[in-house]
């Protein structure tokens, strides 16, 4: 398995927004969707600093992630500019093998 870990600091008024397009079924869900090989997502919480979140998208391997990038490459990067609003920041901690 290989799993990426992103980090997001949230607004306030942005957290049910960001909820919806992070979470487990959301529009970044949706379109890993569209890859067999993608085993699905987690979205943390932080308890105690408020607006501080976790992703993990998890893949079946490495090369599943890279192929999915090349084959959606213009999606990704679209809803990425989409997403970029809903952030006040982001980061990526890594990317993991199980």
């Amino acid at each position: 398995m290989f799993v990426v870990v992103w980090q997001f600091e949230i607004a306030e008024e942005k957290i049910s927004a960001f909820e919806t397009a992070y979470g487990p079924d959301g529009n970044w869900a949706q379109l890993f969707r569209s890859s067999p090989d993608y085993l699905g997502t987690e979205l943390l919480r932080d308890a105690y600093v408020q607006g501080s979140y976790m992703t993990i998208d998890r893949w079946a391997s490495e090369q599943a992630f890279r192929n999915f990038r090349k084959e959606n490459d213009a999606a990704y990067e679209s809803l990425d500019r989409t997403c970029d609003a809903l952030t006040s920041r982001e980061t990526r901690i890594g990317a993991y093998t199980v």
